[in-house]
């Protein structure tokens, strides 16, 4: 069986159209944030969730966001155990200069620390966050010295 060769060219054509399509649509896809773009829409998206879940007390969300759920050595149970602080109020302000894969977001809060009896306490802060895996992370909070 033979193909003319107009129709050859229509079904190359189409082949080439459909791989086009697929192509552009996978790019339009990187460009999403929260889809593996590295940019500051993208860090505040996973800022704005993260903060949310800790101000709502879900810590298992949040654990999702954190630099210590892509460390072998930490567990879910392990980082529940951590903590101390209530967050009453916390805001997103801004995203700061992304440079290579860490970036900081300016982060309005109040919060209290039932344990010592200490409440609504109100600070400003530039949260760390980290790019792994192609996705922001807030970063490991670093031990005291």
């Amino acid at each position: 069986m033979t193909t003319s060769l107009p129709h050859r060219r229509l079904l190359l054509c189409r082949s080439v159209s459909f791989a086009s399509l697929v192509a552009l649509s996978l790019m339009g896809c990187a460009s999403v944030p929260g889809h593996g773009a590295k940019t500051q829409e993208a860090l505040l998206q996973r800022a704005t969730a993260y903060w949310q879940a800790m101000k709502d007390n879900d810590r298992v969300t949040a654990w999702g966001y954190e630099e210590l759920s892509k460390k072998p050595d930490w567990t879910l149970q392990g980082y529940l155990k951590r903590g101390g602080l209530v967050y009453d109020e916390v805001k997103v302000l801004s995203a700061g200069a992304i440079e290579g894969d860490r970036a900081t977001v300016h982060v309005k809060m109040t919060y209290s620390v039932p344990a010592v009896r200490v409440k609504n306490i109100t600070a400003e802060r530039q949260d760390q966050w980290i790019w792994i895996d192609g996705q922001w992370y807030h970063a490991d909070r670093p031990a005291v010295q």
